[in-house]
């Protein structure tokens, strides 16, 4: 059992509280049950899985498993297990996951229809909409989701433990040039939809049938002009004129199941 916080392992892992040491180590932070299981079911690669004696036992059918897939499995103590994580009252197992582009295995919809929407995502700054976000793109099963490079790492633990475990449910990538991005999906064939209160059309009225990719951007400033500027289209959420712009996370989840309601309810094209 490690029991000394000064061991290299754990000196390791508590870089990974930092980007640069998760950018020096190609590696990320998973804290809790609930991520470190989910990792494991969609079959994300760990490099190491540290977990107190008193965690092994109350879950000991999926400590057997992770000791049969990962290769370094530690049990540690609880003085540890609190270095080791960012939260105050850790549950008592914590991962080291590799840093890699994510596409996670395909899952059978049986007779629910596929929605064709992506998610890119403009200088977000609070790890908690990034989460938020990224929970709404598993619950209507989003093609991918694009961050800008600007942004929130997408593995800061806050962003982890706001997904809720759906973090390994979503196509995630970020990328330095959204431009390049957006041009590479239009040649596909995908419309690219931004939000604006000024457009003319609001999102519910908005027929989104059809391979699309909808822009937003950071939490004040919004979608910059320049990527604005290279919508095929614009529409708008409904509210009264004065009160404030809804949170992002709120217009995403607003947006992603209207699209989710239209394929759901709508024939096919």
């Amino acid at each position: 059992m490690l029991t000394s916080v000064r061991n290299p392992l754990v000196k390791r892992i508590r870089q990974l509280h930092r980007a640069k040491g998760r950018r020096e180590q190609g590696c990320f932070l998973l804290e809790g049950t609930n991520l470190v299981e989910a990792a494991h079911q969609q079959g994300y690669p760990l490099a190491a899985v540290c977990a107190t004696e008193r965690w092994q036992e109350r879950h000991s059918d999926l400590w057997l498993r992770l000791s049969e897939s990962v290769d370094r499995c530690e049990a540690v103590s609880e003085a540890v297990l609190g270095a080791i994580a960012t939260t105050k009252n850790p549950d008592g197992v914590a991962a080291v996951a590799y840093r890699e582009p994510w596409t996670p295995p395909a899952n059978p919809r049986g007779d629910r229809p596929r929605s064709q929407v992506g998610l890119m995502l403009e200088k977000l700054q609070d790890p908690g909409n990034l989460g938020a976000i990224i929970r709404v793109a598993a619950a209507t099963d989003v093609t991918g989701l694009w961050v800008s490079n600007d942004s929130v790492d997408l593995d800061h633990p806050k962003v982890l433990r706001a997904s809720a475990g759906q973090w390994f449910r979503v196509p995630l990538q970020s990328t330095e040039t959204l431009s390049e991005t957006l041009q590479a999906q239009r040649e596909q064939g995908v419309r690219i939809v931004s939000t604006s209160p000024a457009a003319e059309c609001s999102y519910w009225d908005f027929d989104w049938r059809s391979p699309s990719l909808i822009l937003l951007g950071n939490e004040g400033a919004g979608l910059s002009p320049e990527l604005s500027a290279q919508a095929d289209a614009s529409v708008y959420i409904p509210q009264r004129s004065d009160v404030e712009s809804l949170n992002v996370a709120m217009s995403a989840a607003l947006l992603l199941y209207e699209v989710q309601r239209q394929y759901a309810t709508a024939p096919s094209l």
